[in-house]
């Protein structure tokens, strides 16, 4: 069945499914969603996943912890300098490898511009899906000056493997600094416009409060982090409760809503990149002089023997990585926890009951990534 055809239910001459997806533009990659419907409200949801598996988990086990580094930040393409260093973080963690203090100021520097640009693309795709379109091009132009200043020090725009074991690649100047902190001082300003024009909207507001609620038993059913958790009440960020790298170092708030619904995911994410800038000028004005990768780094990487998890905040909650070491240069298993797919799985108890024109706004509210899903 095609996504255009429709199935009628057996067992019941009033209701049908519906497919959306696999290349329904509100999934943003390919996934599909099979919906039972009754009119046009949803009796049922089913994700149907695994047409991008790329077996990343797979290839972990035939390449050396070096030849893995490009792959981390294709699990998720829109948060990728965040999984790269991530990674590295991991590895570093096994093998107490110290990474220079200017690298672990780099590293955050270039954390939270991701997770801008992440946010951003996030909003301007949700709301276009809802139907404003005009948002989706400023949130793509203030995109393109985060990418611009990225692109200066990695050569990427989308994928990134600037990190390396004991620091970053190339070294960052005055002039990126400077960038960065004219940025800073524009986006302050631009996330006002941004909530003039979405926050206050009236059109905006009806198609999201009160809609796709997340009941209290989702949390530990299905492991919900990240944005959604904290839509619900809970201010558990990894930044803060478990600081990995230098984070332990900046001021910065975890926002929080209560609603669960829709438009109070839309507030957490909106004030979250507000906090981001908090840690860019906090590491800006104090990023220190010295080394950029670390002196002595084994050319062999080689993790003693055991098991190591680490886990990161990344745009869409927390992302962990288990490695599993034999003591040789190839990990033995290393399994990565994406929030996208433990976020998925809430559709079927989220969406059922609701309306169809909702569950655009419901799956685009959970910002997921698909690459994600399937890995």
């Amino acid at each position: 069945m095609n996504r255009f055809e429709v199935e009628q239910d057996p067992k019941s001459r009033d209701t049908y499914y519906l497919n959306m997806g696999p290349q329904h533009p509100s999934t943003h990659g390919v996934m599909r969603i099979k919906l039972h419907l009754d009119g046009e409200r949803i009796i049922s949801a089913e994700p149907i996943i695994g047409y991008g598996h790329r077996a990343h988990e797979k290839m972990a086990e035939n390449r050396d912890y070096i030849q893995f580094l490009p792959n981390p930040s294709r699990v998720d393409y829109l948060g990728g300098m965040i999984y790269n260093i991530g990674y590295c973080q991991a590895v570093e963690r096994a093998m107490d490898i110290e990474v220079p203090e200017r690298a672990e100021y780099i590293r955050i520097i270039c954390n939270e511009l991701n997770r801008i640009s992440s946010h951003l693309l996030w909003l301007g795709t949700f709301l276009m899906d809802l139907g404003a379109f005009t948002p989706f091009l400023y949130a793509f132009d203030d995109r393109e000056k985060i990418l611009d200043i990225l692109d200066r020090i990695t050569g990427s725009r989308l994928t990134y493997c600037y990190a390396r074991f004991g620091g970053v690649i190339l070294d960052i100047d005055d002039i990126f600094l400077d960038n960065v902190s004219n940025f800073c001082t524009y986006f302050v300003e631009r996330l006002k416009e941004y909530e003039r024009l979405v926050i206050g909207n009236v059109i905006f507001r009806e198609r999201t409060i009160g809609v796709g609620i997340f009941a209290p038993d989702l949390v530990q059913k299905y492991a919900i982090t990240g944005p959604c958790l904290r839509a619900m009440g809970h201010a558990h960020d990894v930044r803060k409760d478990e600081p990995y790298g230098i984070y332990n170092r900046f001021e910065f708030d975890v926002p929080t809503q209560t609603e669960s619904d829709c438009f109070a995911r839309t507030l957490v994410r909106m004030e979250e990149m507000r906090q981001s800038i908090r840690i860019i000028e906090q590491a800006v004005s104090d990023t220190p002089d010295g080394l950029f990768l670390a002196a002595r780094v084994p050319r062999r990487i080689r993790p003693p023997e055991g098991d190591y998890y680490f886990c990161v905040e990344s745009p869409r909650g927390n992302f962990g990585m288990y490695i599993a070491s034999d003591g040789s240069d190839i990990p033995f298993r290393l399994k990565l926890r994406t929030p996208s797919f433990s976020h998925i799985s809430t559709m079927p108890a989220v969406m059922a009951g609701t309306m169809l024109a909702d569950a655009v706004a419901i799956l685009g509210s959970i910002d997921i990534v698909v690459p994600e899903i399937d890995r």
